[in-house]
């Protein structure tokens, strides 16, 4: 049976996404927001909307309470939690279905143990998917953790056992970096996560990030396929595409067979998904985390794939199971999505919040823009910059590059500085074009094009 009324525990575009997806299907949705999100897009096209609360997310999407009356006094009998906020917040999970209601996503106990990167990479294990070499658990001190890098070496990377987003994060590549960087990974874990344990992997140094795309229902799994996501700024992904132009059929084939294995191990149910560093000198393949929700970059699957991930997290949680058979998953042509942001790329990509004034879409066969955007619509400071995706298809990457070129020419969002150059200049970059990058690749880069970038801001 579908789900009858569903609340979008989120804003944004991720928050649009989920209700046109969950009113195509016939479910009746509810939305929340702040005191600033009163006239954001997400409000107005919902069935009904509450508000939760002042500005700050601690005291409205981050609220548990205030989201679980909001449910309650609407009568829904599921909520959606989109990604970020309360989404891989197994607390949050366990008091939707305490209330009596469906969490759209994995159970509470999966959200546990993926959360937790040590747990994971020792569920990884045994199942049977490679790991990053380095240490299997927590390392408990700092006197631990020399001894380890008789085995790992350098360059290491220090890691939040807790983490996510980037944070808690140090690279050394000697003894005085490691000795100071230990400390501060340790107390910014502490401070972003409110646990301080830390866990270690050496460095890939050619290191591509892929990730596979699964659906699962809690007792089998299958696989979407994967995606790359190398352009990165510090740590943070700005470009994604799919498929990956790195891997051969064999390494695909095994690739995305491991991430089946584990969602299978861990009882997975809804959309996730398994995050890899591939070795380009090697071809080998190794598992660093798992996303237990649906991806920012979550279009470009779809594209390729013609699979609606958000329905089908839907109908999965609504107790319909895979409908979908390995077989009936087929990849064809190239997508390519790029977040445009409302951030300042010749200032260090700075926040730019304020209010949209003209806005231009691009249209055209193969192309897609997932936003929150509308003429006069307030793009408030308490939340992440995030404006929309621009995402294309093409018959192959050539013809996908030179589509998302077009697009961006043609499109135009007024009143504020966006990451659109950005996008305008990589589209453009003979080694891009090749596809010769990895996760380092567009740091070095923007320290390269920084003067460009910067003329190309000017009005």
């Amino acid at each position: 049976m579908m789900l009858e009324r569903l609340l979008v525990a989120n804003r944004g575009e991720i928050a649009v996404r989920i209700i046109r997806a969950a009113r195509d299907l016939g479910i009746s949705t509810v939305a929340v927001h702040s005191d600033a999100d009163a006239g954001a897009l997400h409000v107005q096209i919902a069935d009904a909307a509450v508000n939760i609360g002042p500005p700050a997310a601690r005291k409205s999407y981050l609220n548990t309470e205030a989201i679980l009356q909001a449910a309650a006094a609407t009568g829904c009998d599921a909520i959606h939690p989109g990604y970020g906020f309360l989404a891989e917040n197994a607390g949050f999970a366990d008091a939707v279905a305490a209330a009596g209601m469906v969490f759209v996503g994995p159970s509470g106990d999966a959200i546990r143990l993926m959360g937790d990167k040590v747990a994971a990479r020792s569920a990884a294990h045994a199942a049977g998917v490679p790991v990053v070499p380095g240490s299997m658990g927590r390392v408990a001190d700092i006197g631990e953790a020399r001894h380890l890098l008789m085995e790992t070496g350098f360059p290491v990377m220090i890691k939040a056992a807790a983490g996510g987003g980037g944070r808690g994060i140090r690279i050394a590549h000697n003894l005085t970096e490691f000795e100071s960087g230990f400390p501060q990974a340790q107390a910014e874990a502490l401070a972003a996560f409110g646990d301080g344990g830390l866990y270690m992997e050496k460095v890939v140094q050619r290191a591509r990030h892929i990730e596979v795309q699964v659906l699962g229902d809690g007792t089998d799994a299958i696989h979407c396929y994967e995606r790359e996501c190398s352009l990165q700024r510090r740590r943070q992904k700005v470009w994604e595409e799919a498929p990956s132009l790195a891997l051969t059929d064999r390494a695909r084939d095994e690739l995305c067979a491991s991430a089946v294995r584990l969602a299978r191990a861990v009882g997975y149910s809804g959309a996730g998904t398994v995050e890899y560093l591939y070795d380009d000198l090697s071809g080998a393949f190794f598992f660093i985390e798992m996303n237990t929700r649906i991806q920012v970059e979550h279009p470009v699957t779809e594209m390729v794939t013609g699979v609606d991930l958000v329905a089908e997290g839907l109908r999965i949680a609504a107790g319909e199971g895979l409908r979908l058979r390995q077989s009936d998953i087929r990849v064809q042509g190239h997508a390519i999505e790029v977040r445009l942001n409302a951030e300042d790329p010749a200032r260090d990509f700075a926040p730019c919040p304020g209010t949209v004034g003209e806005l231009r879409v691009p249209g055209g066969p193969g192309l897609r823009f997932d936003s929150m955007l509308y003429p006069g619509c307030q793009v408030p400071p308490f939340y992440d910059s995030l404006l929309g995706k621009l995402i294309v298809h093409a018959e192959d990457r050539p013809a996908a590059i030179r589509r998302l070129s077009r697009a961006l020419s043609e499109l135009s969002i007024g009143g504020m500085k966006t990451t659109q150059p950005l996008f305008v200049a990589l589209a453009g970059d003979p080694e891009l074009r090749e596809g010769a990058v990895h996760t380092r690749w567009l740091e070095g880069w923007l320290n390269r094009h920084a003067g460009r970038l910067a003329a190309d801001m000017e009005p």
